[in-house]
């Protein structure tokens, strides 16, 4: 019974691929159409090198890259003994391990990285650069008959105007585990190495000037707290001033200028008291009913206004020395 199950079975598999043997002679065929293919690459032949345009812009890293740079200096100093391609190998399986929100970070870095390469790649194509970089790919392919030279001619001459398809697939992909990925690597990690002296001398000079800027701000500071105080005692200087002027007005106002008959005002206070002064010192014994006076008018100042002089003098003077000094007495005192 069994077998009779298994006979209609195959019938029917026969029935729907045609004939038992249709599988064998398709796999054959494709197998032939490999081996001619294959067979079009003379063994020992050296590949040539593409045209570089060293005018391009810089190619995007992929993720992977991405990751490698970051993780491969941090991964040799744990690891010393480790070879380098015993290295590369533990990078990819972690890079296979890794979190998905964690690989996503990477990814949107090499997805921002690509749209900038294809916007200096679109602003790139309308330079003279790039047609002479195409001249030069057209002129090395004329000389070339096979075909799949003219197909790779094709694809030198279309390879920034691909569609939006094209520009979805990474541009710098490199397979692992090859020489020219070990180069790659090589090249960046000394460049990684002298990028990070160049941070460090940047870092220590940053510290510098940081500190003194610092140094700076403090000193600033300082002189604003006593140029406030230098103001403070400056206006409490001059509301002195201003008292003492009206006191001096309003108590010489019935004293006139021997000679001329000037009686002192707020405007003329200050010239009618110096020429008084001259006046009695140049003959004191002619003016002394005005030296009586002028002692009368002082010694009533000195009571009425001296403790307000002496508060103030203390108070403007209190963070140095002169705080300790008394008020400047009026010149008419020694008389």
């Amino acid at each position: 019974m069994t077998c009779l199950v298994l006979q209609n079975e195959k019938e029917v598999m026969e029935e729907q691929t045609g004939s038992p043997g249709a599988n064998t002679d398709n796999s054959s065929q494709r197998n032939g159409e490999e081996k001619q293919r294959r067979a079009t690459w003379t063994k020992g032949r050296k590949r040539k090198k593409p045209v570089k345009d060293h005018n391009a812009p810089k190619a995007p890293l992929t993720g992977y890259v991405r990751f490698m740079n970051d993780r491969r200096e941090q991964l040799r100093a744990e690891r010393p003994d480790v070879p380098f391609p015993e290295i590369t190998r533990m990078l990819g399986n972690e890079w296979s391990s890794l979190p998905p929100d964690e690989k996503q970070r990477y990814l949107d870095e090499a997805e921002k990285d690509k749209e900038r390469y294809m916007r200096d790649l679109e602003k790139y194509q309308k330079t003279e650069a790039y047609k002479h970089y195409t001249r030069k790919v057209q002129e090395k392919q004329k000389g070339k008959r096979h075909r799949g030279d003219v197909g790779r001619q094709v694809a030198n001459e279309s390879l920034h105007e691909k569609d939006a398809e094209g520009k979805d697939r990474s541009v710098f992909d490199i397979p692992i585990f090859t020489e020219e990925f070990l180069n790659h690597s090589k090249s960046r990690e000394a460049e990684m190495r002298q990028l990070r002296k160049t941070n460090m001398e940047f870092e220590e000079r940053n510290a510098a000037l940081q500190k003194h800027v610092e140094s700076m701000r403090s000193a600033v500071e300082r002189l604003e707290g006593d140029l406030m105080q230098e103001r403070g005692r400056s206006g409490q200087l001059q509301q002195h001033l201003e008292t003492l002027r009206q006191a001096l007005t309003s108590s010489f106002s019935s004293v006139p200028l021997p000679g001329s008959g000037e009686k002192p005002t707020l405007d003329t206070i200050d010239t009618y008291m110096k020429k008084l002064h001259s006046l009695i010192l140049t003959n004191p014994l002619e003016h002394e009913s005005q030296i009586s006076t002028v002692r009368e008018v002082v010694n009533l100042l000195e009571r009425s206004c001296g403790e307000v002089i002496l508060r103030l003098s203390i108070q403007g003077s209190s963070s140095d020395s002169s705080a300790q000094t008394p008020p400047p007495r009026s010149p008419f005192l020694v008389l």
